[in-house]
């Protein structure tokens, strides 16, 4: 009997971070040819054999989004159509999960469609990291392993102080749950900001009120991803207007578009904490933000689901 091969491909979207990961695995990515003709189409091929092996396609949906999902989708049927025994697509930042449900009529649920395009594609698993909302892992027909980065951030923030004096903040009310399992992480209490948003202006916020004790406190403003970096800036001011002495943004995914680099610059926040499920852009490297390495905790995920383990233990302390 053949022994079990692992093989690990990365799209062009986050190669470093591909890299990291199969550094941790010690291991190499598969040689892959990728190009893109004159109309924008994509062409793939692997440069080795995957008959038979077990696959982990890594690509995260980074900016331009569409390209990096399309070339994801070509990568996977790639695979499929070479006899790949399992294609696990491992999606550090998984595209589209903010239209995860209809707000109102004529609207898409694009979080289930980006599932439905992976699946058809040949994925049998995928392996992500904080959804923007838990129910997308019910929208893929296979198992889904949901990892969470919070330990990651939580260590550091705990590390930097006294954490007597922090106070977790949940941007939102949509937040809290995910700012509660800070709170019991750290041991420091919780507040809220609650936004009022204008649903016809994307990315706009129109008011903010705090609720719970700022003033004098440390506060961590916890977030799933940092988009524009409105809300986040926003919510940050609103807790230095009650008195709070510092802020500090911790956040998964820094997707970091449009005005964000000069919002992030211009801002009282004296920190911005992302991983690195997702590339910095180059112009954002202020002293203000820092970027850690999420590549260990995807390692020990493929790792488990290779060895038939169990990916569950990586979850307990969440």
């Amino acid at each position: 009997m053949n022994e079990r091969q692992m093989l690990l491909f990365s799209g062009r979207a986050h190669p470093r971070l591909a890299e990291a990961v199969a550094d941790e695995l010690g291991t190499s990515l598969v040689p892959t040819k990728a190009i893109d003709f004159a109309n924008g189409e994509i062409y793939v091929r692997y440069q080795a054999s995957v008959r038979g092996a077990d696959c982990f396609l890594m690509q995260s949906h980074t900016a331009p989004i569409n390209k990096s999902i399309m070339e994801q989708l070509v990568m996977i049927d790639a695979l499929k159509r070479a006899s790949a025994q399992n294609i696990t697509v491992i999606v550090p930042f998984y595209g589209y999960a903010r239209q995860d449900r209809k707000h109102s009529g004529r609207e898409p649920i694009s979080a289930r469609l980006m599932a439905d395009l992976l699946k058809t594609a040949g994925a049998d698993r995928i392996l992500t990291i904080d959804l923007h909302a838990d129910q997308i892992q019910g929208f893929f027909d296979g198992p889904v392993d949901h990892l969470f980065a919070r330990p990651v951030l939580a260590e550091y923030v705990g590390a930097k102080g006294d954490r007597k004096k922090l106070t977790v903040v949940s941007p939102d009310a949509g937040r809290v749950r995910v700012a509660d399992g800070w709170c019991d992480r750290l041991g420091a209490p919780l507040a809220i900001v609650h936004k009022r948003r204008d649903r016809d202006v994307a990315n706009q916020v129109t008011a903010h009120e705090v609720v719970g004790e700022v003033q004098g406190r440390v506060c961590v403003l916890v977030d799933d991803m940092i988009d524009t970096g409105g809300t986040i800036c926003a919510a940050a001011d609103a807790l230095f207007a009650q008195g709070a002495e510092d802020v500090i943004v911790a956040a998964t995914h820094g997707v970091l578009s449009g005005p964000a680099g000069d919002r992030l610059m211009n801002s009282k926040v004296s920190e911005f904490i992302f991983t690195d499920t997702l590339p910095v852009p180059a112009d954002l490297a202020l002293d203000k933000v820092t970027v850690l390495p999420i590549a260990p905790l995807i390692a020990s995920a493929v790792r488990e689901v290779f060895e038939n383990g169990s990916v569950t233990r990586l979850l307990q302390d969440r």
